[in-house]
């Protein structure tokens, strides 16, 4: 892994030196985009609209447009915006984690601290777990404020960006009934459903199988053949009653 970001996390008076690595990775496939003529590469390319000739990558600026003309941004421009904010994670308060909606997640940085046995690193950790709280907190990751909770994971402290209130839409233009009635019984049922079902949380147990799928097809087209895929089979039911349907589901033993 390699450090995309260098600065600190805030803890009152406490500065922890710290890098960020990123924390996910992607397990889809990696596709180019070909002319099918030729199955020669499309090449995108960064086209002044004005010349219609390539623009090199040092000459690209980054501009606002303000009043029909463009400001030309510098580096040191976003970094004025917030100095104190631009190689800082400063904690602001402590929250219950399970008071985070999961609708505000984003992504995920491990922090490594700048020298293996950090003792403020190991406190704030340690803080972490016994009292069951994360920080939250602003910093700045290329040239954009972001919101994040700083939370223990085993033995190492993550970042995990959040998004902000305003970026979250209403449900108010959503065409779902508020009074609809559901019965004692097909509640009680639905509840048995649930619990039959419910187990303690392990993601280890799912794989990205589209991906596994699909790239057993590339390998056999790749050899001629054409793959074996599995066919669909759509769950029948039996009747249009609500609660007859959770009680066939409720009988149907998991994974049969």
């Amino acid at each position: 892994m390699r450090s995309i970001w260098k600065g600190s996390i805030g803890f009152g008076l406490v500065s922890i030196p710290v890098k960020l690595y990123s924390a996910v990775q992607t397990s889809s496939l990696d596709f180019d985009m070909l002319d099918s003529r030729d199955h020669a590469r499309i090449r995108y390319q960064r086209v002044n609209e004005n010349t219609h000739k390539e623009v090199p990558y040092d000459k690209i600026v980054k501009g606002y447009k303000l009043n029909d003309d463009y400001v030309i941004m510098e580096d040191h421009d976003f970094e004025d915006a917030a100095p104190e904010k631009s190689k800082v994670v400063e904690i602001e308060s402590f929250v219950d984690i399970a008071d985070v909606n999961p609708m505000f997640y984003e992504t995920s940085y491990y922090t490594e601290p700048d020298n293996k046995n950090n003792k403020a690193y190991a406190l704030l950790l340690k803080a972490l777990q016994q009292s069951k709280k994360a920080g939250l907190a602003r910093f700045v990751l290329r040239s954009t404020e972001s919101l994040c909770i700083v939370h223990p994971v085993n033995n190492v402290l993550v970042i995990t960006r959040i998004r902000f209130g305003q970026q979250i839409r209403g449900t108010e233009d959503l065409n779902i009934a508020d009074n609809v009635e559901v019965s004692k019984k097909e509640l009680d049922v639905g509840l048995a459903l649930i619990n039959q079902y419910a187990e303690d949380f392990d993601v280890s147990k799912f794989k990205d199988e589209y991906t596994d799928e699909l790239l057993n097809i590339i390998k056999a087209k790749s050899k001629g053949k054409r793959a074996t895929v599995k066919k669909l089979e759509p769950h029948k039911t039996t009747s249009d009653d609500l609660y007859e349907q959770l009680m066939s589901s409720l009988k149907n033993k998991k994974g049969a």
